[in-house]
């Protein structure tokens, strides 16, 4: 491995507690305090579906179940600090292993009255184990009612998940919050129940070897560049 003192730094830090790390590495996700202040959570919602309703037809996907809009990257100050927050990248550091790059953040609304589909995995582990890590920040509180993330513990490398959906935890947590997990864990949204939508922010980090899902240096708006910390451009590979 190439010598990274980003990596390294990062790697030194101790962002996590031990109960923390323990969830991460047996159970395969940890719910944590997300890196926002109170006044800051209180306005992430109105600042979430302004940048919604502002994003252009080529970066909303509407699925079965949920609606995404990629990029929120370069879609206002109030969501820059997110993929930067210290517990979440010692947990790059210890799942990977190895320098890592920031491959997505997107907005994910759960609509109402939808029910789950199969557990899933977002990357399979390869032969060499590697990893990716996914984040997510919940803009509303997430209840076993409103289709709060449900996680297979401890399921991170099982080759399928047996239909075990009803095995399945609710990862909850007031507004604010921040889910860490092991993209190999298998998961999957719970059942809307209520009449309003569940919102929140997710991303993912994976090796600094591979290709990230956006290419961020095509996409970064000026003003967006220019308030960047050394951090971010590291994580963007910019």
């Amino acid at each position: 491995m190439i010598y990274d003192p980003w990596f390294d730094s990062l790697a030194a830090k101790a962002a996590l507690s031990p109960a923390e790390v323990r969830a991460l590495e047996e159970e395969g996700f940890v719910v944590t305090r997300g890196p926002l202040s109170s006044a800051e959570v209180a306005s992430l919602p109105a600042a979430y579906d302004s940048a919604t309703a502002l994003a252009g037809p080529a970066d909303v996907r509407e699925g079965s179940t949920t609606t995404r809009v990629t990029d929120f990257v370069n879609r206002g100050p109030e969501f820059d600090g997110l993929y930067l927050h210290a517990p979440l990248l010692q947990a790059c550091c210890r799942i990977i292993g190895q320098p890592f790059r920031l491959s997505s953040v997107v907005a994910r609304t759960l609509r109402p009255g939808t029910l789950p589909a199969k557990l899933h995995v977002d990357f399979q582990n390869d032969a060499s184990g590697w990893p990716m890590v996914g984040f997510i920040v919940m803009i509303d509180e997430f209840r076993p009612e409103n289709g709060a993330t449900r996680f297979l513990r401890g399921s991170q490398g099982m080759p399928d998940e047996s239909g075990m959906l009803e095995a399945s935890v609710p990862a909850c947590g007031p507004a604010g919050s921040m889910i860490i997990y092991n993209g190999s864990v298998w998961h999957e949204h719970g059942p809307n129940r209520t009449g309003a939508p569940r919102r929140s922010i997710q991303g993912a980090f994976i090796r600094r070897t591979e290709i990230a899902a956006l290419d961020w240096r095509s996409r970064m708006r000026p003003d967006v560049l220019a308030r960047l910390s050394p951090l971010s451009l590291y994580l963007l590979g910019l």
